[in-house]
């Protein structure tokens, strides 16, 4: 295995955000074992903007002789290390990047205008099993290349990037591909349907050396990052209990949110607050799962109480065939902040803490503005982490995926039996 050479030390000097990675290289022996900091600042202005607020770039890089990967600690059913970790060689860095998108449902309607205003990022072709559907997407937003044939896509060599917004049960295989064909791919929520198949993903984008993500666009988002500073900074002391509700009667005329395999409100909706409390609290220590099911597995509704140490809990609701509150709530032993519904995408934040009269009253109230669609946030970093080699981004890795899918899969295994 190389070692880091000089360029890719100074993609990592450059970095303005917070890496807490192991980097796995091979080196001489002499080399600094694992803790080694490497000092470095960040001028941009707009990218990255609340970890350029940091006072340094904390990279921890271990350069060490080439381990056997069966010493390494792994996830267990997972094959995965138990921290995020690089592959040895980081991906080729792209300063003006090429995507494809490939759907052309209601999300990809929001998040390619997004896309589309990032600096370094131009949306080149679009991609719909239905042909008409493409080219009408592609005239609307001025995309030159529409097409109903994937492979036109992976076989592109001039395409970069591949947002993936398809129906749910698509997601392993068509990631798979764009991943083996060398594309980076940003794959919307869910990335697959269980923690096993996620895992493969990561490995595959390791073994390609290409970036890979889910569009977990809630902990981009502005809002988001605030309720953690506060958090960080004690404003309702230790976090204790949480509660979120993401429950919409969605019309039953169709679509594959209905539909086996994939189809639900879990792996759709649910997955939001599971991300919030896993956020929040890390791994759960207990799962209660109730719910309704339907003969051929899709899950109707849950309520679902995940418990962790020191008797902190967090509590969820969620279902697609009634409402329930779809904001949600941290609390502490000071007061507690409150993200308005609709939670994972909330520009504001109410914050009952600090005094009787913000507890009991009227809480402090945060606004935010809104970039583009809300989607910008995400993208700007997304891109940005591309352009610097990285195959994974630290606000969202590959670890922070795979624990919310093992909750998950642990989720349905009481829903199911």
């Amino acid at each position: 295995m190389e070692a880091l050479n000089d360029r890719d030390e100074r993609w990592y000097s450059g970095l303005g955000i917070y890496l807490d990675i192991h980097l796995r290289v091979g080196g001489p022996a002499n080399v600094a074992p694992n803790g080694v900091r490497v000092p470095g600042t960040y001028s941009r202005e707009a990218p990255c903007q609340a970890f350029t607020q940091r006072s340094c770039l904390d990279a921890i890089i271990q350069s060490a002789q080439t381990a056997a990967p069966e010493a390494e600690p792994r996830l267990a059913g997972t094959g995965r290390p138990h921290e995020w970790r690089l592959p040895s060689r980081l991906a080729q860095p792209v300063s003006l990047q090429r995507w494809a998108a490939v759907g052309t449902g209601m999300i990809s309607r929001s998040l390619v205008p997004d896309l589309m205003s990032c600096d370094g990022a131009e949306v080149v072709a679009v991609h719909s099993r239905d042909g008409e559907k493409a080219s009408r997407f592609a005239e609307e937003f001025g995309i030159s290349v529409a097409t109903d044939d994937f492979a036109r896509i992976l076989l592109d060599d001039s395409i970069d990037a591949v947002y993936l917004a398809t129906p749910i049960a698509t997601h392993f295989e068509m990631t798979c591909d764009a991943l083996r064909a060398g594309k980076h791919v940003l794959v919307e929520k869910p990335i697959a349907t269980s923690a096993t198949e996620a895992a493969e993903l990561f490995d595959i984008a390791a073994s390609e050396r290409r970036f890979l993500m889910e569009a977990m666009w809630m902990k981009f988002n502005p809002a988001f990052r605030r309720l953690q500073e506060e958090i960080a900074e004690g404003t309702i002391g230790e976090p204790r209990n949480l509660r979120a509700g993401f429950s919409i009667p969605w019309p039953a005329e169709g679509g594959s949110r209905w539909q086996p395999p994939g189809g639900g409100a879990l792996l759709d909706q649910g997955i939001y607050p599971v991300t919030l409390a896993h956020s929040i609290f890390g791994d759960p220590e207990l799962i209660v799962a109730r719910g309704s099911v339907r003969p051929d597995g899709v899950d109707l509704s849950e309520q679902v109480t995940l418990e962790f140490s020191d008797e902190r809990f967090a509590h969820f609701t969620t279902g697609m065939v009634e409402f329930t509150d779809c904001s949600a709530a941290v609390a502490g032993r000071k007061g507690w902040i409150t993200l308005p519904s609709p939670f994972w995408a909330t520009t504001d934040l109410d914050i009952h803490a600090g005094s009787i009269g913000a507890i009991f009253g009227n809480p402090n109230r945060v606004a935010i503005q809104q970039e583009g669609n809300g989607y910008v946030p995400m993208l700007r970093e997304v891109v940005d982490a591309i352009n610097r080699g990285l195959l994974e981004h630290p606000r969202h890795p590959a670890a922070d995926t795979l624990a919310v899918f093992r909750t998950i899969d642990a989720i349905f295994e009481q829903l199911r039996g």
